[in-house]
């Protein structure tokens, strides 16, 4: 997934306006225009799409934890330079002040079901023993579930149902 595929999403699952995407930026101390904004939410195929930056959605995403949570006292979090599935994930997370046992189920909603373990695996620092790369499928399905969860009108997806070996 890309920088933009995530800030459009995000930006369809909590209905953000540009206006609001502005704000939330500046809450992470960066000054966008709506020019840019837009250019961001285009698709790959428009002339005037422009890749959105891991500082640039780092940024956003600071913002967002500010947004939903409140700024924090202290010296605010630094902004990554670079970014993977696993941050992101971390960083939604946050915002949303959501705990394991909510996560498994908003992911369980776009019809992927992971284990606890499995998932407390995503958030444990790189290099840990039991650290694992959450790929673009499990964070493509938090976003999806985010989605059935928080936006109207959508249908949940019917959870997979594994059959035995020999089951019609």
């Amino acid at each position: 997934m890309t920088n933009n595929d995530i800030l459009r999403r995000i930006r369809y699952v909590f209905n953000l306006g540009d206006s609001k995407m502005i704000t939330i930026f500046g809450l992470a101390d960066l000054k966008v225009s709506r020019e840019q904004i837009s250019n961001w939410l285009k698709q790959e195929d428009d002339p005037a799409y422009q890749l959105s930056t891991d500082e640039q959605l780092a940024t956003f995403l600071n913002g967002f934890i500010v947004e939903k949570r409140g700024k924090k006292d202290g010296p605010q979090p630094a902004i990554e330079k670079r970014l993977n599935n696993n941050i992101i994930f971390m960083k939604l997370k946050i915002a949303l002040n959501i705990k394991a046992e909510e996560v498994l189920g908003i992911i369980a909603l776009a019809g992927l079901h992971i284990s606890k373990h499995e998932l407390s695996a995503f958030f444990r620092k790189k290099g840990h023993s039991h650290y694992r790369e959450c790929k673009d499928q499990v964070l493509r399905n938090f976003l999806q579930g985010l989605q059935l969860k928080y936006h109207d009108n959508v249908e949940p997806k019917p959870a997979y149902k594994w059959k035995k070996v020999g089951d019609k």
